[in-house]
């Protein structure tokens, strides 16, 4: 357990990279207070993200997505140690490969978004099981 909290701690204070850790989870199951499913095939995992503002997800990963974001605000990413802030405009669509970050939502507007994400070959095998 000391291990897990350590691991965290270090993390969340920027000490290794995100993309370190092989275990990261999916959003939807590292935050399932803040991603929903909309649907689930064996080819996409479609989410829908909800964030307060002043809310924060926590560490998780993603498979190559389209996110379109119904309602967009102030937002920082953070990934592998670094802090990219956002001033996402309502209607934005972006795509992205692969990756893990956590999402905080910094301004005064609840931000919405839809992902569409790839289920990759493994998942679309397990999928079939």
């Amino acid at each position: 357990m000391k291990t897990l909290v350590l691991t965290a701690s270090m993390l969340m204070t920027g000490m290794i990279p995100i993309m370190a850790v092989a275990q990261t989870q999916h959003a939807h199951i590292a935050s399932p207070e803040h991603y929903s499913v909309l649907l689930e095939n064996e080819n996409v995992l479609v989410l829908k993200m909800t964030l307060k503002p002043g809310q924060r997800d926590n560490i998780h990963r993603h498979n190559a997505e389209t996110v379109y974001f119904e309602k967009g605000g102030k937002a920082e990413i953070s990934t592998d140690g670094k802090i990219m802030p956002l001033d996402i405009p309502d209607g934005y669509v972006m795509w992205h490969d692969a990756w893990a970050h956590q999402v905080s939502n910094v301004g005064d507007t609840t931000i919405t978004a839809i992902i569409v994400e790839q289920k990759n070959a493994s998942e679309q095998e397990s999928f079939r099981r």
